[in-house]
């Protein structure tokens, strides 16, 4: 029954957002403030050595690389990125990522230009917190 009330609100929110609000906010750094795992169990992340980035390169696709942030403002990373296409199904925003090794979906649940919440497969909720860099001087 959880299950159902869960896929009924989350098409009530999906259905409301278009592609474009969702594509303008996804962009840019973002970094894990909290995941609620399926088993119940909740994380907090007060702190996080790497960050992702996420682009669009095109009207349907993008990457997300993840990045280490350094202390004089630049970032260190490998070379290696993940791929997604993204598209509206079933009044849902789904990012399809497709790397050498493994293939999965996550769904945007919600997201701002200061916050987005994810869903995977494993059905793991992730909040993160658009990153600002840490100014020590």
């Amino acid at each position: 029954m959880k299950k159902l009330i869960f896929i009924f609100i989350l098409a009530i929110f999906s259905c409301s957002k278009d592609k474009t609000q969702f594509t303008n906010n996804l962009e840019g750094y973002w970094e894990i403030k909290e995941v609620k795992l399926n088993s119940g169990v909740e994380k907090q992340y007060t702190v996080n050595e790497t960050i992702d980035y996420i682009e669009i390169t095109s009207d349907s696709s993008g990457f997300r690389k993840k990045m280490k942030p350094e202390f004089d403002g630049t970032f260190k990373t490998s070379k290696n990125s993940e791929t997604f296409t993204f598209k509206i199904e079933n009044d849902s925003f789904n990012l399809h990522y497709k790397t050498p090794y493994h293939n999965w979906k996550e769904t945007i649940l919600d997201i701002s230009k200061d916050e987005m919440k994810v869903i995977n497969q494993s059905k793991d909720v992730y909040l993160y917190k658009r990153y600002t860099p840490i100014n020590i001087q």
